[in-house]
């Protein structure tokens, strides 16, 4: 097994990750069906699609929970879509050699790496270093009162703190969340650096 050290980290380069899944369960309950990642530069400001795939699995074989998943009823992510695409095996292999050794984040760690990418069949625990959620930095900027005792802010939807914190639209989503998984990293993304810029976020 690779192990990291600090000589082997890119300097100013994070990699930004998101899922798109049949449910919040997580696995092995639920599935990854989409992921999208970006390579950012946070010195320079800059964000680059680094890879974007839908998996590939055997529609024919799920149940309804899984053929009615809310990202076939709400995007235009479809059945036929996840029929067609790589293998899931095949695409698990591929963001695991992009990701190995990489600084890594995303917009909801707990839900995208400790519900799915931690388990198998994904199985990444160990093999890149992830840092600060993009989430949590936003919670404290868009300042969302909580309805949970004990908790002074809730976590913005990545749509809001989007809009809310940065200028412009970089991520050209023209003003509708598509909910894929590339397009929502280029978002978090863009959010990241903007925070970042403002000494609002620290990797």
């Amino acid at each position: 097994m690779d192990f990291m050290t600090l000589d082997d980290i890119p300097p100013d380069e994070i990699y930004v990750l998101d899922t798109e899944t049949t449910g919040l369960y997580g696995a092995p309950k639920d599935l990854v069906v989409d992921v999208g990642i970006t390579r950012v530069s946070l010195r320079k400001g800059t964000v680059e699609d680094a890879y974007s795939s839908v998996l590939g699995y055997d529609v024919d074989e799920w149940d309804d929970y899984h053929r009615n998943a809310w990202i076939f009823q709400n995007t235009d992510m479809t059945l036929d879509m996840v029929a067609d695409a790589p293998p899931a095996m095949k695409v698990i292999e591929d963001v695991r050699r992009l990701l190995r050794n990489k600084v890594v984040t995303s917009y909801n760690i707990a839900y995208d790496m400790d519900k799915f990418l931690y388990h198998e069949p994904w199985s990444l625990r160990g093999t890149f270093m992830p840092c600060t959620d993009i989430m949590l930095a936003a919670k404290d900027v868009c300042k969302l009162p909580s309805e949970y005792y004990g908790r002074e802010y809730r976590y913005p939807k990545l749509d809001y703190a989007y809009s809310h914190i940065v200028e412009g639209d970089p991520a050209g989503i023209n003003g509708v969340q598509d909910h894929r998984a590339l397009s929502d990293a280029r978002m978090a993304s863009y959010l990241m650096i903007k925070m970042f810029n403002d000494g609002l976020y620290r990797p």
